[in-house]
């Protein structure tokens, strides 16, 4: 059973810094391009970067230059470094496989809220 656990958010002032973790189980995860991706109260799912199995990353141009991208194949785990966050940064972030995200499909996990506020 596909399980991913998201963690890290938190609340932070703007032009602060946080970094979430996505700690995956129940399936193979070197072999699965991942990716990141938010929800803001209201909104839709916004697709935000994915990294490839072996390190290739993408990047919405809303958060380029800003935030980063990184996965440890041996401990099955995937990072989202985020730097000089914005108020409109704020939203709940998940992670799920690229390819169920280009399914349509919802993360499977209940996903960490950040907030960017003074």
């Amino acid at each position: 059973q596909v399980q991913l656990v998201e963690s890290g958010g938190g609340l932070v002032q703007p032009g602060g810094s946080l970094r979430l973790s996505c700690a995956a189980s129940g399936f193979t995860f070197s072999r699965y391009s991942m990716s990141w991706v938010r929800q803001a109260r209201g909104t839709g799912l916004e697709w935000v970067s994915h990294i490839s199995s072996i390190g290739g990353t993408a990047y919405a141009d809303s958060v380029e230059g800003r935030f980063t991208i990184s996965r440890d194949n041996a401990k099955n785990m995937m990072y989202l470094e985020m730097n000089s966050l914005k108020p409109e940064d704020t939203a709940v972030y998940y992670c799920l496989k690229k390819r169920d995200w280009e399914l349509g499909s919802r993360p499977p996990g209940q996903g960490t809220q950040v907030t960017v506020s003074s």
